[in-house]
């Protein structure tokens, strides 16, 4: 009789086939970045669920998270110009990123130097070539230093050049410009590391704003970012996508502190799916939604691959409009290639999911979050400058389905996401168990993310008591 092999914890892997079996099989040379595999057992205690019920975890998240963080607060289209500015709010801190007249990005705490009032109000954007007070009048150059204020007569303790604005730090990668509070904070390219040397920042660059959801869940920000840190929920919550989404063969890799990532696999059946499929069957329920539009039927040649069809028609398709990827793999085409960004970023890099979130506290509320989803579409070839989509707001009941422009397949896949969340919280506050049990390979990502926010909090308590 065979004696079964002990694995050490988080050693267990599905044993069907595997992503580096599937770039194994790819039509064109896989990229070093995605032949990386980068994981760690990290333990396998339960994550406390007071970390997303307690009003006081809220308030530690508030005093040493969100101050001491990189944040993608604007895409560098919303200031393009001279003056333009972009308000973005975490909490109950509010930043005005502002380009000015040299051409320069800078950003500053929301904050008049007179008496505190907000120049310019949340969630706001716009153009003007000073930053005033709306209250008393006092008024700042671009480059955050005094213009004028009146009575300056009455002023005589004032030195105008102590009341600049509160520089914080700002940063760009990939057209996102990113915000810090701490003054500092390393460098973004350390932070985003090892992102910046696995995708290029032209990327994201050589893309605009098409659609921008932003909607309101009921729940704390971590469940809501957590739901997208894993495919191992795809089986329940997104039982129509068995037949064509790999869920348990995913792989997950762990970088640093700071970034994680997800390979999800597209044009295979889920490990669990039990209905037989062929590559046709596969490649048939690829198109829906906006693939439903394609106007011949394509087919699977023999001994070929959904996958590989399916990307080489995204190839033929971007080479109409002058794009040419004939060296790019079908991986980087057809699946979903994710990297999670400590805090509360998510960037996909695949080119047929050019998808990017952000999760923050919806307010001061400790179980309200605001979820902005983004989708990029590449800029014209010809250089005609293209407006970002100005932001559709939702309320929790309302559906993905009803943005305008939104594909209502892919709606529906955020409604079942997101469906959840509120459950979980409630699920959270009334259980009697103490806490989440996570498995320890699909989800990794979970327990990494909460061992930096950990580390950042105690590091922040420990800066505050020296």
């Amino acid at each position: 009789m065979n004696t079964p092999i002990k694995l050490k914890p988080g050693d267990a892997r599905y044993p069907g086939i595997s992503v580096q079996d599937l770039l194994d099989r790819d039509s064109r040379v896989v990229p070093n970045y995605l032949r990386e595999q980068s994981y760690s057992f990290l333990g396998d205690e339960d994550i406390p669920y007071s970390r997303y019920t307690s009003p006081e975890f809220h308030d530690l998240e508030v005093k040493h998270l969100w101050p001491r963080t990189w944040q993608w607060a604007c895409r560098e289209e919303h200031i393009p110009e001279p003056g333009d500015y972009h308000v973005y709010d975490i909490g109950p801190y509010s930043v005005i990123v502002t380009r000015t007249e040299s051409g320069a990005i800078q950003a500053y705490r929301n904050s008049c130097m007179h008496r505190g009032t907000k120049l310019k109000p949340s969630f706001s954007s716009g153009h003007g070539m000073s930053l005033r007070c709306p209250y008393h009048g006092w008024d700042w150059r671009l480059d955050g230093t005094l213009k004028s204020f009146p009575c300056e007569w009455d002023f005589p303790h004032v030195n105008p050049d102590d009341v600049g604005l509160s520089r914080v730090r700002a940063e760009c990668w990939g057209g996102f410009v990113f915000i810090n509070l701490d003054v500092n904070a390393k460098p973004l390219q350390e932070w985003l590391e090892p992102l910046p040397a696995h995708v290029q920042s032209k990327t994201f660059e050589n893309r605009y704003i098409s659609h921008h959801v932003q909607k309101e869940l009921n729940c704390n920000w971590k469940i809501a970012s957590e739901a997208f840190l894993e495919a191992y929920h795809v089986m329940e919550t997104h039982a129509q996508l068995m037949r064509t989404n790999g869920d348990a063969n995913t792989q997950y890799d762990i970088y640093g502190d700071y970034v994680s990532r997800l390979i999800n696999v597209a044009g295979i059946p889920s490990a669990y799916c039990m209905e037989p499929q062929s590559e046709q069957d596969i490649l048939d329920l690829f198109l829906v939604g906006d693939r439903s539009q394609v106007s011949e039927r394509l087919t699977v040649p023999k001994g070929g691959t959904a996958r590989a069809v399916m990307a080489q028609f995204f190839r033929d398709s971007t080479a109409k409009a002058g794009s040419d990827l004939g060296a790019v793999s079908d991986s980087e085409i057809v699946d979903s290639i994710a990297y999670f960004v400590f805090p509360n970023q998510q960037f996909f890099v695949g080119l047929t999911f050019p998808i990017v979130y952000r999760f923050r506290p919806l307010g001061l509320h400790h179980n309200r979050t605001l979820f902005d989803l983004i989708l990029l579409a590449p800029r014209p070839k010809d250089g005609t400058v293209v407006e970002p989509a100005e932001p559709v707001w939702l309320k929790a009941e309302e559906s993905y389905s009803t943005v305008p422009g939104m594909d209502p397949y892919v709606g529906h896949v955020f409604d079942q996401d997101t469906g959840n969340m509120q459950a979980a919280q409630e699920g959270a506050q009334t259980a009697l168990k103490g806490g989440a049990t996570l498995a320890n390979y699909q989800e990794i990502r979970i327990r990494h993310f909460h061992q930096t926010l950990m580390t950042t909090i105690r590091e922040g308590q420990e800066k505050e008591g020296s």
